[in-house]
């Protein structure tokens, strides 16, 4: 996603580096070569197309959770230098990011997995429900859920989406009146698709379980294609 306000932002989610490791329920299938160099060169290249002068990742850079794994102590700091060399960097740390401060750089400006506010957008990871200090924001922009598509008779049946919400505030804010958008980023990491329905893991996050059943949605491809409505939710979240 590209955000601009004073500044362009690229924002990125769940790059969940080292996941070779342990191959979820997704039936995630890899090459014999680690995807750190084309997860890196990916993010390279879309900074420099975009011209961003930050890159803000929200959470799960790694793909342990508390411990580190062998690979992600070469992989990320790897990802981290690479990346420094032409943006800022902004962590927002999420469920997987436990002890990623070993892993990274002095450069990196790491802040509370609580997110950061940009003009009226809330940026956070998603697995932590926002206190009201940010019942100001209209917008939250998340990760986390690694939405997947499902559709038989789709092309793009089992491949990552983009998920659009608009909901009441107050479900988020009970404080707070009027309307609020949600925008659910997939997965950066370009293995985090299903083969089938029965392999994807929904994740579970306060903030949408507190707005599924109450949204207005679109689906949408990586491409930009609308898909889908509010009906769709149920496989998705």
């Amino acid at each position: 996603m590209i955000l601009e306000e004073k500044k362009k932002y690229l924002v990125i989610s769940d790059l969940h580096i080292g996941f070779e490791n342990t191959l979820s329920s997704n039936k995630v299938f890899v090459g014999k070569n680690s995807s750190i160099k084309q997860i890196t060169n990916n993010v390279k290249n879309l900074i420099q197309e975009e011209n961003v002068k930050s890159v803000i990742l929200l959470g799960d850079v790694k793909s342990s959770t508390q411990s580190i794994y062998k690979n992600e102590w070469n992989d990320v700091p790897y990802f981290f230098d690479e990346v420094k060399k032409m943006s800022e960097v902004i962590l927002i740390p999420g469920n997987h990011d436990g002890n990623i401060q070993k892993l990274v750089p002095d450069e990196i400006l790491m802040i509370s997995s609580k997110g950061i506010v940009i003009d009226d957008t809330l940026l956070t990871h998603g697995h932590t429900m926002p206190s009201e200090n940010f019942s100001s924001v209209n917008r939250i922009i998340m990760g986390h859920i690694h939405p997947v598509f499902f559709h038989d008779d789709s092309l793009v049946n089992g491949q990552r989406v983009w998920i659009s919400l608009k909901t009441k505030k107050d479900m988020i804010f009970p404080s707070m009146s009027g309307e609020i958008e949600i925008t659910i980023l997939p997965a950066f990491n370009p293995y985090f698709y299903a083969t089938e329905k029965r392999y994807y893991k929904k994740a579970i996050s306060p903030i949408i379980e507190k707005v599924k059943n109450d949204s207005i949605a679109k689906i949408i491809t990586l491409d930009g294609a609308i898909i889908g409505n509010e009906v769709e939710l149920q496989d998705l979240l």
